[in-house]
């Protein structure tokens, strides 16, 4: 699609999911900004992760680190957006009925959404019970009963049902989800991209000023980090320290799959590619999926850490070696490609290459692989902020980059 030349776009929501939730009070603000026509679409959640052989609870799935970090992720944006978000107990709280209350009450459906989302995520109302979805209802000036009693009519289960396998045939794997022409944008994170496909300019963080040191986790075999290396001097400055970790050794140690990329859905897999290619267009890196993937990295990453992460050759290495392989598909395990790419930048590329097989290599990069797995590390890239009192603050992924550069800047209220 031609990005900036859509005019409408549909949000696709359930009330259980706190990132379709934060999306919920920010969608129409964006369509406003825009120009657009924003179209509200319920769908019932379990019904798409059951076709996509998705848990029920997904986040009762994840690795201790990652689910933390999802929850101070969910912390951050609510406090950004200024949003208040409380998990009730129970959750996920079955909405079927709420959903189904939208369908008789008839669009447009964002008022009485946006009250069955303060019900859920702000004043603990069980919205499971026929008793909370009413106090909703009558709240909004709506009898109660009358609307109650229409979700049980074969016509609503069907409207609801329609939906959600509507949803499904677009690639809609979870929530919140926004489809652009077609395209979809999935999660609260990517209303930025939407903003972007609709002909807006998002806001962005402008840095300015003395930063806290932030730890650059990455490793070569990661696209997201491949992604992320050609805007983190630019978006974090000298505040950046390149700290290189042997990936699949942190995936063991916190019992992640070795490819988390092999394990989506075919709607996901397809949602994956098309969002590495938009982030790698607006990191200006030009993304190339190599025909070797995985790749085994262990020897580009020793010569970096011979090399030293942090320095100008560090820095200029790593770069390199980002290119070949994301880039150019070179094959990076090879230690004439890593020979050459060293001698290039004015280093002995056969010297580095030799020690790189040497005890103190190995235990070097074990030792940085094990203090980011100490430091809550479970994938790549992961920036660390690291306080002045010693605390520490994690942000994963590429796409939380301009948060941790605006915590690096003092904006911890909202960060």
């Amino acid at each position: 699609m031609s990005i900036g030349m859509a005019d409408s776009f549909d949000f696709w929501f359930d009330f259980s999911c706190p990132y379709a939730y934060l999306a919920s009070t920010q969608v129409e603000a964006l369509a406003a900004r825009t120009g657009a026509t924003m179209r509200a679409r319920p769908m019932l959640l379990g019904g798409v992760f059951r076709a996509v052989e998705q848990p029920q609870n997904l986040a009762a799935t994840l690795a201790p680190a990652k689910a933390r970090h999802m929850r101070n992720d969910l912390r951050r944006f609510a406090a950004h957006w200024d949003v208040p978000l409380t998990f009730p107990a129970g959750h996920p709280i079955r909405t079927v009925t709420a959903l189904r209350s939208l369908l008789v009450v008839g669009e447009p459906y964002m008022p009485l959404a946006h009250a069955f989302y303060r019900a859920y995520w702000v004043d603990g109302i069980d919205i499971a019970s026929d008793e909370g979805v009413a106090s909703v209802l009558t709240q909004q000036g709506h009898d109660a009963s009358a609307v109650i009693e229409a979700t049980r009519r074969p016509e609503i289960k069907d409207a609801l049902r329609a939906l959600t396998d509507e949803a499904i045939g677009l690639g809609v794997f979870g929530a919140p989800a926004c489809v652009v022409d077609g395209e979809v944008f999935w999660g609260q994170d990517r209303l930025q991209d939407v903003e972007r496909a609709l002909g807006g300019t998002p806001s962005r963080f402008a840095p300015e000023g003395d930063a806290t040191p932030i730890d650059f986790w990455f490793d070569f075999s990661s696209p997201f980090a491949a992604i992320a290396s050609a805007a983190v001097r630019e978006r974090l400055g000298e505040a950046v320290r390149y700290r290189p970790m042997l990936l699949g050794a942190v995936f063991k140690s916190v019992g992640t799959d070795n490819v988390p990329l092999f394990t989506f859905s075919g709607s996901k897999r397809a949602w994956a590619a098309a969002d590495m290619k938009r982030q790698a267009e607006v990191a200006g890196f030009p993304l190339r999926w190599p025909s070797r993937f995985p790749m085994r990295t262990v020897l580009p990453l020793r010569v970096l850490l011979l090399i030293g992460a942090d320095t100008t050759e560090g820095r200029a290495f790593t770069e390199a070696v980002f290119k070949a392989y994301w880039c150019e598909d070179r094959d990076i395990s090879d230690g004439a490609v890593v020979s050459e790419i060293a001698t290039a930048i004015g280093l002995d590329g056969g010297q580095l290459v030799e020690a790189a097989a040497s005890d103190d290599a190995k235990a070097a990069l074990k030792r940085e692989t094990t203090e980011a797995v100490t430091a809550g590390v479970f994938g790549a890239p992961t920036f660390i902020l690291n306080r002045s009192d010693g605390e520490r603050s994690l942000y994963w992924g590429g796409d939380r980059m301009e948060l941790a550069a605006a915590a690096a800047h003092g904006q911890d209220a909202l960060y």
